[in-house]
């Protein structure tokens, strides 16, 4: 099947909370409302001739200017019939969190507290939402925009002077 009809069938399927769907480049977006994106993520991995039975990606996505600020996307495969389509939940700025999709493809446990911890969003029914990348006392989501580039004034990772320490022998053990 053609990711378009596949598009086709979502927005038939699910008439409200399909926003938009593009195809650019021979890759077919459809946006949807955050609201049901279990309900269309499930359709998709249930529906015998879509079964979308692989999640390649799940990652977060910062646009501060847009009314949507946030967007969590969702890039599925089908092994069996090797077509693939992505899927864009739109998340607002106030209130950035959508469900967790872990109970579909367990791949996305991960996925999603990577996406937690660099851009704050939450994903309710996590079975493990707890930082993956970032020490547990750090302040912020620095894939967000408007994260400051050096990090957060007057702040330092407390391990820096530990890891500073490590590296005054580099030119004594020869190491560049």
């Amino acid at each position: 099947m053609e990711p378009l009809e596949i598009a086709d069938k979502i927005k038939e399927k699910f008439p409200l909370e399909v926003l938009e769907i593009t195809n650019f480049r021979d890759q077919v977006s459809v946006s949807v409302k955050r609201e049901k994106i279990t309900d269309i993520c499930l359709y998709l991995f249930e529906d015998p001739d879509i079964r979308m039975d692989y999640l390649s990606d799940l990652c977060g996505v910062d646009y501060p200017r847009k009314d949507y600020r946030f967007e969590v996307v969702y890039n599925l495969y089908s092994i069996k019939y090797r077509h693939r389509i992505r899927i864009k939940a739109l998340i607002p700025a106030d209130d950035p969190s959508i469900d967790s999709v872990v109970s579909i493809w367990s791949g996305a446990n991960w996925h999603e507290r990577e996406a937690c911890d660099m851009f704050g969003i939450v994903f309710k029914g996590h079975p493990d939402l707890r930082r993956i990348l970032m020490p547990d006392d750090w302040d912020g989501y620095p894939l967000r925009k408007d994260y400051p580039l050096e990090g957060a004034e007057g702040w330092e990772y407390r391990g820096c002077e530990e890891v500073k320490e490590l590296h005054t022998h580099d030119d004594e053990w020869n190491i560049k």
